[in-house]
């Protein structure tokens, strides 16, 4: 079914078009890009005027004419055309390839994508040079990358917490049970944060400042919830520069409710699945993905909650984008779990 006429000379890719960050694996050597889901563009001409961490580091510091972007939104497309100037820096940075190589790609996508939304990202790809485009659910790529046997008659749960959304999904032979997604993840963590400073200190900061709380005393479980830290903002009575200390007790206190949500949805999907693979992810656990995971005590938490063995994923901020390449490898073997496709015509 999957007959392609150039596979054996081009160098496919593989995508995690993450709501933060973007990672480009390419068969046969790995991954070859992690850089941010930002753009900076010049306003007045509409140029791309940087990509990926060089965007970044613009963020709430631009003169007036240019403007950082994030072009993905809770995990889907929400500016076409500065997506597809990005992909198409990325697709050329990682392949340098010649015309007649143009690679396929195989896109991460989260599991509660509408059609639409789903044939923006391959249209996008196409446009950026692409010679055949394929989708693949977020947490079965997760699956995959992280070793899980999906194609054994065993019941697998999986937990993706993103950038932008966590996909929840029960996996056996080769497919995807029941799932749940959810549009909170990683940038909802550090909107929390802010408005937590926002509303009991009158400080405004930005969300790099929110993001770097987060890592250093940012925790789900009070055991982890230890230390305290300096924050730098702008007083929202005086207009001045102001410093406040915090604590990882009121930092863990803000993110209970986007935390509360992630867990809510894994309660959700294991009271839709059999009671068979119940079982079976009842002895084996779950196994925990993306950037989210990394928070303190998120694992013992979900432990405390659920009563089931919980296991991070080796190097979990690859795992998706390890997934697709897993994928490339070998497309008959996870055909199945390929959501659409499209060719250039």
């Amino acid at each position: 079914m999957l007959n392609f006429i150039y596979g054996r000379f081009s160098k496919d890719l593989g995508i995690d078009l993450g709501t933060a960050n973007t990672l480009v694996f390419m068969k046969g050597k790995g991954i070859l890009l992690q850089e941010p889901t930002v753009v900076a563009i010049d306003r007045d001409s509409g140029n791309v005027f940087a990509v990926g961490e060089e965007a970044r580091q613009m963020v709430g510091r631009t003169p007036g004419n240019i403007i950082a972007v994030r072009p993905l939104k809770d995990g889907v497309i929400a500016d076409f055309d500065t997506t597809e100037k990005m992909l198409q820096h990325f697709i050329r940075k990682t392949h340098r390839r010649k015309s007649f190589l143009a690679p396929r790609v195989v896109v991460g996508v989260p599991s509660g994508v509408t059609s639409v939304e789903r044939r923006a990202v391959l249209d996008a790809c196409l446009q950026a040079g692409a010679r055949e485009a394929f989708t693949i659910d977020e947490p079965m790529a997760a699956a995959i990358g992280a070793g899980l046997p999906i194609h054994e008659a065993t019941g697998n749960l999986m937990v993706d917490i993103g950038g932008g959304t966590t996909e929840v999904a029960v996996i056996s032979l080769g497919g995807i049970v029941n799932s749940k997604s959810i549009r909170v993840g990683g940038n909802e963590l550090d909107e929390s944060v802010m408005q937590y400073i926002k509303r009991n200190y009158n400080l405004m900061i930005g969300e790099r400042t929110a993001e770097e709380i987060k890592q250093e005393i940012g925790s789900a479980h009070p055991e982890f919830a230890v230390g305290t830290r300096e924050v730098r903002g702008r007083d929202l009575v005086t207009g001045l520069p102001k410093t406040i200390e915090i604590t990882a007790g009121e930092i863990m206190d803000a993110l209970s409710e986007p935390v509360a949500l992630i867990i809510d949805a894994l309660k959700m999907t294991l009271e839709k699945t059999p009671p068979e693979l119940a079982a079976d992810i009842l002895d084996r656990g779950l196994v925990m993905a993306g950037g989210g995971s990394l928070l303190k005590g998120l694992d013992q938490l979900i432990r405390e909650e659920t009563g089931m063995p919980v296991h991070r994923a080796e190097d979990p901020l690859t795992c998706v984008a390890r997934g697709t390449g897993m994928t490339l490898d070998n497309l008959s073997r996870y055909e199945s779990a390929l959501i659409s496709s499209r060719k250039v015509s």
